[in-house]
């Protein structure tokens, strides 16, 4: 089967690893619509694809990826149905993926990014690389996925402080909360990946796709549940005052001004 090609994603198969970079450096790897939906969709081909037994997630550049783009118009209520899909899409594409996906952090993993990385079955980040998800910052919930994610990685308590501020930790600090799997230096990311991905690749299929699955029914207990009203309390935050004023002051490159409105 050929591998499809994308716009924002590009996508590599060799030896059975396909390999997915998030592939807009010239904005940290940040999502605009194209992004969200095409990840989506390269996902869906990873879990799906014959001769793919292992996926990795990386990103382009300096940045894993620095989250949603504030650069874009805000959406209207059509536009987030629509990204509301996408979202779902990546989601449970990934707890849905019977193959092993691993996350190569190359740099800094905020907001969705940061969901991306945890929803990842193992993250190899390097030292310098940080984590946050900030989207009460900008007047939002975080209902892409850290409201889902981030409480059952690192419990309820951490997962609090780090999504009600919006604080950024090192990736040491997100290793020692069992966030991250392993940190490495940056010089030895790829080796680390490598040979994570060479230990999965032996393993048997079958074995890996139901271990998965196992695991993950903690998430799905009460997981799509938790999503869908993360998600649906972020639509009604993007159209708040408080978001488009985050915008505004985004691009006057000010502080916002918050009302609770």
């Amino acid at each position: 089967m050929t591998t499809p090609t994308w716009t924002t994603i590009q996508a590599d198969l060799r030896d059975e690893i396909l390999t997915l970079t998030l592939n807009r450096p010239e904005r940290l790897n940040a999502f605009d619509r194209v992004m969200h939906r095409e990840l989506g969709e390269a996902i869906g081909h990873g879990a799906t694809a014959a001769g793919i037994r292992v996926i990795v997630l990386t990103g382009a550049g300096r940045a894993f990826s620095a989250g949603g783009d504030m650069s874009a118009a805000p959406p209207d209520a059509g536009d987030f149905a629509a990204e509301a899909e996408d979202a779902r899409r990546i989601v449970f594409g990934m707890l849905d993926c019977d193959r092993p996906i691993v996350c190569r952090m190359n740099g800094d993993a905020i907001g969705l990014g940061a969901t991306i990385a945890l929803l990842s079955d193992v993250v190899v980040a390097t030292e310098d690389a940080r984590l946050a998800d900030p989207h009460v910052r900008a007047g939002l919930v975080a209902g892409d996925g850290g409201a889902l994610i981030w409480p059952l990685i690192c419990g309820v308590m951490k997962a609090k402080y780090y999504l009600l501020t919006g604080d950024m930790m090192r990736a040491t600090e997100a290793e020692r909360l069992g966030l991250i799997t392993r940190v490495v230096a940056k010089d030895g990311l790829d080796r680390e990946t490598a040979r994570i991905v060479s230990m999965l690749r032996a393993n048997a299929p079958l074995a890996l796709k139901w271990t998965k699955r196992a695991i993950n029914a903690h998430i799905d207990a009460t997981g799509r549940a938790i999503f869908e009203m993360s998600l649906a309390h972020e639509g009604l935050t993007i159209m708040s005052s408080d978001h488009l004023e985050f915008r505004a002051a985004f691009r006057e490159k000010r502080t916002p001004v918050f009302t609770g409105r």
